[in-house]
């Protein structure tokens, strides 16, 4: 009897063993972050290639740090604290209304260093901005109690340099 209890602990002790170094090897204990990748069309997708070529290497006193998958589409500073995604959809707020006449406290139109904003609150506390008026979105994700002005401020020459004027297809 004692070796079947025996027996049957190690093998409910394996599985569960080997769940935790499964588990374990697939965290981001390495710290890196992950960002959906958009898929926009060639266009806009060889503007965004432009745009990470010239993105700074710091922003807003963070590392660049980009997220996983590897993407010429994605860019990141600080382990997740500063997203950048170029080439998405156009956010439905943009076309709102109640967004251009100041009517939607979560959704303000504005600009910073000659890039105009759509800035979003997100339900986690940060924020989402997403360009406005140039050839490719460009949206940029900054976790709460960051200062997301400053963030703007470091990406703008990128956006300006490599997202012409015009409205995304």
């Amino acid at each position: 009897m004692n070796s079947f209890r025996h027996r049957r602990t190690s093998t409910l002790g394996l599985p569960a063993l080997v769940l935790l170094i499964t588990a374990a090897g697939c965290s981001s204990a390495d710290g890196s972050a992950t960002a959906a990748v958009p898929s926009p069309g060639a266009k806009t997708a060889k503007l965004c290639r432009n745009l990470d070529k010239v993105l700074p290497a710091e922003v807003d006193g963070e590392s660049r740090e980009d997220p996983s998958p590897e993407s010429a589409l994605t860019a990141g500073w600080g382990d997740a604290a500063i997203i950048l995604r170029c080439g998405v959809v156009r956010p439905p707020k943009m076309l709102d209304p109640k967004v251009a006449e100041g009517r939607d406290p979560d959704a303000v139109p504005g600009g910073v260093n000659g890039v105009r904003w759509l800035m979003e609150k997100r339900d986690d506390g940060g924020y989402r901005f997403t360009s406005a008026l140039r050839r490719a979105y460009v949206e940029v994700t900054v976790e709460e109690g960051r200062d997301s002005s400053s963030v703007l401020i470091d990406l703008a020459p990128a956006v300006k340099k490599a997202i012409p004027k015009g409205i995304a297809d």
